[in-house]
């Protein structure tokens, strides 16, 4: 029996554990539909929203140029709002469910839309290393039923939603993004 170099175990073993399943998104979007205020039920912990602890919601605007303005804001723990407002390009324009989003010129992030209710109330907001996930929803709170509905479709994804943290929101809560 040959044995192989340690290297080409290494190699073989990262293989092994790494998710190499493509990810699907959305077959379309209308963006008319998908831009309007969301509401953040549940995401992957992530540097950027490390100072967040609450009411988290995502503003998205078309704008004249075709692209989307975004505004994201969160309670801070001292109570206050921050707020980070980026630009989404459309980098599938077969589908509108891949965007390249930024809050820091030049560089972009993929967000893609893997999935959404046919009435635009919910999404789920993945993109393709599955780092980062986000559950989004068009009220504060989302239905318990539904969210453990989700929950194994992101499985399915190949997503682990043991990762996912739920995001308190206040109920009936409206963030309104000054101009």
């Amino acid at each position: 029996m040959r044995k192989l170099p340690p290297l080409a175990l290494v190699i073989l073993g990262m293989l092994a554990t790494t998710t190499n399943a493509s990810l699907q998104t959305t077959s379309f979007v209308d963006l008319g539909r998908y831009v309007g205020t969301w509401y953040e039920i549940a995401r992957f912990p992530n540097r950027f929203q490390r100072n967040c602890i609450g009411d988290v919601t995502a503003e998205y605007t078309r704008r004249s140029d075709g692209k989307i303005a975004v505004v994201n804001t969160c309670k801070k723990s001292n109570g206050a709002l921050s707020q980070a407002r980026g630009t989404a390009k459309i980098a599938d324009s077969a589908t509108n469910s891949k965007l390249k989003v930024t809050f820091f010129w030049p560089f972009y992030g993929d967000y893609w839309i893997l999935d959404f209710a046919p009435d635009y109330s919910y999404a789920i907001i993945g993109e393709p290393k599955r780092k980062y996930l986000w559950i989004l929803s068009r009220t504060p709170i989302m239905d318990s039923a539904l969210y453990e509905k989700l929950l194994q479709r992101i499985a399915a994804m190949g997503y682990d939603p043991k990762k996912l943290v739920k995001t308190p929101q206040s109920e009936g809560q409206i963030v309104k993004v000054p101009a």
